[in-house]
């Protein structure tokens, strides 16, 4: 009963951190993580600012609200971090993820399978006689119906990007700010 409690009080949170892009810095976030037992549900990373030389790390993890400020404040502390944001927390974000979905068929299979990517704005990448690679965008729940759809129609494989995350509104995350080009 204690156990339940506990798995009932984690709560899934999406953190952006905009960090240097050099060596080592994915290493040691992750090693933040793994070093305390905390799971990473999703980790996507990429270059954001290259004449800053900035990338962003969106992280899927799971946790207590202690937990949570825990490993926020620890993100804040590794050197090349430059803003550790709580997507979650702060209210409305927009998520994403990608997915290339690989389903083995063949007969009238291949014609529903057709129509569920119609059915999901899935682009069709690849076919040949016995199968089709679908690539597929959207929530993480549109692509998991998408995928579970597919496994009813042959067998299948997946590529997933993991979540790619950003704050609504006006506030732009980013160190340098392009120059106003009214001031002289």
């Amino acid at each position: 009963m204690a156990q339940q409690a506990m798995q009932d009080d984690k709560a899934r949170h999406t953190l952006s951190v905009l960090v240097d892009n050099e060596a080592g810095v994915l290493a040691r976030v992750i090693g933040l993580f793994s070093g305390r037992g905390y799971n990473i549900e999703s980790l996507t990373v990429a270059e954001v600012d290259r004449e800053n030389s900035l990338s962003r790390i969106s992280i899927v993890t799971r946790g207590t609200p202690m937990v949570i400020e825990q490993i926020k404040a620890q993100l804040d502390r590794i050197v090349p971090v430059h803003n550790v944001r709580d997507l979650t927390q702060q209210g409305v974000h927009i998520e994403r993820e990608l997915a290339l979905v690989k389903v083995a068929n063949t007969g009238d299979a291949r014609i529903e399978a057709l129509r569920i990517a119609d059915t999901f704005r899935a682009s069709t990448l690849d076919s040949t006689l016995a199968s089709f690679i679908f690539e597929v965008t959207g929530s993480r729940s549109k692509i998991t119906a998408f995928v579970e759809l597919m496994r009813s129609l042959g067998d299948v494989e997946i590529a997933r990007t993991g979540v790619s995350a950003i704050a609504r509104g006006g506030n732009v995350d980013m160190l340098v700010r392009p120059l106003d080009s009214t001031k002289n």
